[in-house]
């Protein structure tokens, strides 16, 4: 009844929560809720893969995350879905196992290569850079040469995609967002940029820029929207506060570079309006515009 009328929030079978208080997760936060059910209410170890290792690890994503936990069992076995839980029959010949809550789950780097074989090339970039992620709080999850490891103790299909995604993973991307307008901006035709250019401002004051192309002296920022909201990342600031120091730092970053370009998550989107964006500043590309809300 709860359930019916919104009050509540089916998180597995026999778990729920309050519905504001899921409301307040992020989509990450909300399967890694599923998982921890999930593992919880298990009989039996199970080996957690996919997404739901992506959780654990705090691996990010774009876009929607899976209704169900992915667990990895032995082939002989054959895959099946049931109730909450995804399972795959892929073996565990030459897979990077961590110990977790009783469970196994697979390593980060095990996890972005199984993430960017089972993906497209962009959601595949989005796991490596996750993994290598250098400014992470606790710092990277991954080294390259741990990556290229695992890609190699595998040939399943689709591994061969995970190898283009690997070539071009970066620990510079901070955020899964950074991570996606470095595929956009190559498949644009743009020249590639360096990420996290650190600028003295008048000021006095450090910064760095998301992407700066030197040859051309012009900065690319994608303006999301978590700076304004996100209690993390505001510090006891307001929204209006932090907008105007966001406004500041643009108009000093002008005082010292030729360019500033600026664009927000719609741009991802429909790539013909970052194309346009950074062409109306001066950026050059070797490709002709693309056709408006094309798909990469």
């Amino acid at each position: 009844m709860l359930v019916e009328h919104g009050v509540v929030h089916r998180v597995v079978a026999g778990s729920y929560a309050w519905k504001e208080d899921w409301r307040k997760l992020t989509p990450l936060q909300r399967h890694l809720a599923r998982v921890l059910e999930v593992a919880d209410r298990s009989r039996a170890p199970q080996v957690f893969m996919g997404a739901a290792a992506a959780a654990i690890w705090d691996m990010d994503r774009i876009g929607s995350w899976p209704d169900r936990v992915e667990v990895r069992i032995a082939r002989a076995t054959g895959g099946r879905t049931s109730g909450d839980v995804r399972r795959r029959a892929l073996g565990f010949e030459g897979v990077q196992l961590v110990e977790w809550r009783g469970h196994l789950v697979t390593s980060p780097a095990q996890t972005a290569i199984d993430l960017a074989a089972d993906s497209g090339f962009t959601a595949g970039v989005v796991a490596v850079d996750q993994a290598l992620w250098a400014r992470r709080r606790a710092g990277s999850l991954a080294q390259v040469d741990e990556l290229w490891q695992v890609f190699e103790r595998h040939s399943r299909r689709g591994f061969l995609k995970a190898a283009d995604a690997l070539r071009f993973g970066t620990p510079s991307a901070d955020s899964v967002r950074e991570s996606e307008a470095r595929v956009l901006i190559r498949a644009l035709g743009f020249p590639a940029p360096e990420l996290q250019h650190p600028f003295r401002l008048p000021s006095g004051k450090r910064v760095r820029t998301d992407f700066y192309f030197a040859d051309f002296d012009h900065v690319g920022e994608f303006d999301g929207t978590g700076k304004y909201f996100d209690p993390e990342i505001l510090e006891g600031r307001t929204p209006e506060q932090a907008l105007l120091e966001e406004k500041d730092r643009e108009d000093e970053l002008r005082r010292v570079v030729k360019r500033v370009s600026r664009w927000r998550t719609d741009a991802h989107k429909d790539p013909a309006k970052l194309y346009d964006i950074l062409t109306a500043a001066g950026l050059p590309s070797r490709l002709p515009r693309p056709r408006s809300a094309m798909r990469w």
